[in-house]
C-alpha cells in the first residue's frame, strides 16, 4: 500500500476528528477514507482509532503513529523541494490552538497576515480554553495561559497576559467608586465560570504584596464575551484579560478600578513537538513577534476620579 498517502490520511482525521469532515478537506468520500484507515491498521497490526458514530479518538498506538506520521509527512515534503529545486514556500495546513479571547480578538489579525506572507500555506484556528498536549489535541502549535503540567511537549513562554479590573461610565455613574479593595464587595461582580470562584479576587500592591479582596459575584457566564458585553452595557464590575478590553478602556468605554493595584495575569506559552518543522519555526517567528507587540496594550485609561464624583 502507499504508506505515504494512508498517512495524510489517517493525520487528517485524528486532527478533523471525523472522517466526513477528513473526507471533505481531502476531496475523497467517506467510504474511501475509512477504508484507507481499515487497510492502514491491518498493514500495521495495531488498532489506531476508536470510533463512535460522530467522533474518532487516538488509541495510545494511535498517538504515536500520527506524531510519527507527522514528522514523515513534513520530512517527505522538504526533501522533495530540496531535490527539484523548488524554493521554500510554505505549503500544506498548519493548525494552531489558542486560548478563546486571545484567538478571537487578537488572532485574526495576525493570521491574516501570515497568509498574505504565505499564501500557499492553509491555517486552521481552533479555539479553546484548555491546556492539552498539542499531539493530543491534533495541533501544530498550541498557545495556552498560564500554568503548565507536564507533557511531552517542548514549551517556550513567548509573552504574558494582563488583566484589568475594570467598569464602565455608565456603571460608575449611577454608583458608589470604589477607592480600596474593601470597597469591591458592595458591587455586583460579573465573571467567567471557574474564575476567582471563591469569592476572592487577589490583587498585588505597588509592594508586590497579595491584597486579597471579597468580592459578590452576581452574574456567572461562560465565555468571556457575554462578560465583556455586560460590563459594558454597566451591569458592574469585572475582571477581563488586557487584549480583548485595551480598546474599550482607550476610548473610555471601560474604566480601569483600582489602579494602583494590579491583577495577576497569565504567562502565554507556545506549545508544541520535536521534531520541530520549518513551517512551525517559521510561524513560531512571526507568532513571538506579533504577540509581543499585541500585548503591550495599554493599561491606563480614564482615572474614575476624574470623570466621576462617587454617589452618597
Amino acid at each position: 500500500m502507499d504508506i505515504l498517502a494512508a498517512m495524510r490520511i489517517f493525520v487528517r482525521v485524528v486532527e478533523r476528528g471525523n472522517m466526513s469532515r477528513a473526507a471533505r478537506d481531502l476531496g475523497i468520500g467517506q467510504p474511501a477514507v475509512s477504508d484507507r484507515i481499515h487497510r492502514l491498521e491491518e498493514h500495521l497490526g495495531v488498532k489506531l482509532l476508536r470510533r463512535s458514530t460522530r467522533v474518532v479518538a487516538c488509541t495510545d498506538e494511535g498517538t504515536l503513529f500520527y506524531e510519527r506520521s507527522k514528522q514523515v509527512i513534513e520530512a517527505a515534503e522538504e526533501a522533495c523541494a530540496a531535490a527539484s529545486g523548488r524554493d521554500r514556500t510554505l505549503r500544506g495546513v498548519l493548525r494552531i490552538a489558542a486560548p478563546q479571547g486571545l484567538g478571537e480578538v487578537i488572532m485574526p489579525r495576525i493570521l491574516t497576515g501570515i497568509s498574505e506572507e504565505h499564501p500557499k500555506l492553509n491555517l486552521d484556528l481552533i479555539l479553546n480554553d484548555q491546556i492539552v498536549d498539542p499531539v493530543t489535541e491534533g495541533v501544530d502549535i498550541s498557545l495556552r495561559l498560564g500554568r503548565l503540567d507536564e507533557g511531552t511537549y517542548i514549551a517556550r513562554q513567548i509573552g504574558h497576559v494582563r488583566r484589568v479590573l475594570v467598569a464602565s461610565p455608565d456603571y460608575l455613574g449611577r454608583t458608589s467608586v470604589p477607592h480600596c479593595p474593601e470597597d469591591l464587595i458592595s458591587h455586583p461582580y460579573i465573571r467567567v465560570m471557574g474564575v476567582f470562584g471563591d469569592g476572592i479576587l487577589r490583587l498585588v500592591d505597588a509592594q508586590d504584596c497579595l491584597v486579597p479582596a471579597a468580592i459578590k459575584a452576581a452574574v456567572n457566564m461562560s465565555h468571556w464575551r457575554p462578560v465583556y458585553e455586560s460590563l459594558i452595557a454597566g451591569a458592574g464590575i469585572g475582571v477581563l484579560q488586557e487584549p480583548v478590553c485595551a480598546q474599550a478602556i482607550t476610548d473610555g468605554r471601560l474604566i480601569r478600578l483600582l489602579p494602583q493595584y494590579t491583577v495577576p495575569g497569565f504567562d502565554l506559552h507556545a506549545l508544541f513537538t520535536r521534531p520541530i518543522s520549518s513551517k512551525v519555526r517559521t510561524i513560531m517567528t512571526v507568532l513571538e513577534r506579533e504577540l509581543a507587540t499585541a500585548l503591550q496594550g495599554p493599561t491606563s485609561g480614564p482615572k474614575p476620579s476624574a470623570r466621576f464624583q462617587p454617589s452618597s
